[in-house]
């Protein structure tokens, strides 16, 4: 039986037997945490180059537009990402999608993370470990919590993505004509973020076939991430007001 899809690849996790299903959701968090160490580890590839301050200096700071692309890019990249990783694709293709969309992540973390560790814009080194260990407690109390209620939040899905459209189209306005949202916005996302994760574990659970680990774990990776943005602009916003 291989080991990247079992002989139940089209039952339901929740309709698998155990075994199959136990094995499915092991290895859809191994590539989450798979895709979280690629992310830190070209992150700190870009910081400790140069690279990252030169894109930011080059292109963002130099250009405000430049921000609105890389929204649309993350926006539409995204979405071909998460088509790519859906198990009916080849599964070069679901593991190319997501990478593509690893990497979209690190390109949109780029500009916040300059400025969240430069002092001279009030950040500090230690705010992006600070926000990441509060990210994954909070992301492991989310997954203890869904897991042992055993409920099927699938219901949520519709009201996130609304919320989630909604919240993009701010961001995007608040670029276009330069006006700030604040930690309100920010403590919003938050509890945004935190919904998709529930509603992704969910999924997990009780939606997601056997065979579709790549696409789970693409989606929990994505929910993690936007959980782990705001945590950080938070923290930053704090840390300037010391």
């Amino acid at each position: 039986m291989s080991y990247m899809v079992d002989g139940y690849y089209r039952d339901t996790a929740a309709s698998a037997p155990v075994s199959a299903r136990a094995a499915f959701i092991k290895r859809t968090y191994l590539h989450l945490a798979g895709a979280i160490l690629a992310f830190v580890g070209i992150e700190a590839l870009l910081f400790s180059s140069g690279m990252a301050e030169q894109i930011v200096r080059d292109v963002f700071l130099a250009n405000r537009m430049a921000w609105v692309g890389l929204m649309l890019l993350f926006v539409v990249g995204g979405m071909g990402a998460q088509y790519l990783a859906r198990s009916r694709q080849p599964i070069g293709l679901q593991y190319f999608g997501l990478t593509l969309y690893v990497l979209l992540e690190v390109l949109i973390f780029v500009p916040l993370l300059y400025v969240a560790t430069n002092p001279k814009f009030g950040g500090s080194p230690n705010l992006p470990i600070q926000a990441g260990i509060l990210t994954l407690t909070v992301f492991g109390g989310l997954t203890i919590a869904v897991f042992a209620s055993g409920k099927d939040f699938s219901f949520m899905g519709p009201v996130l993505w609304t919320l989630g459209f909604l919240a993009l189209g701010l961001v995007i306005a608040s670029v276009v004509f330069g006006f700030s949202l604040g930690l309100v916005f920010c403590g919003a996302m938050v509890a945004l973020a935190c919904g998709f994760i529930i509603y992704d574990t969910s999924n997990i659970i009780h939606r997601y076939g056997t065979n579709e680990h790549v696409a789970a774990s693409l989606e929990l990776f994505a929910s993690v991430a936007l959980l782990f943005y705001y945590i950080l602009r938070i923290f930053w916003a704090m840390n300037q007001d010391d």
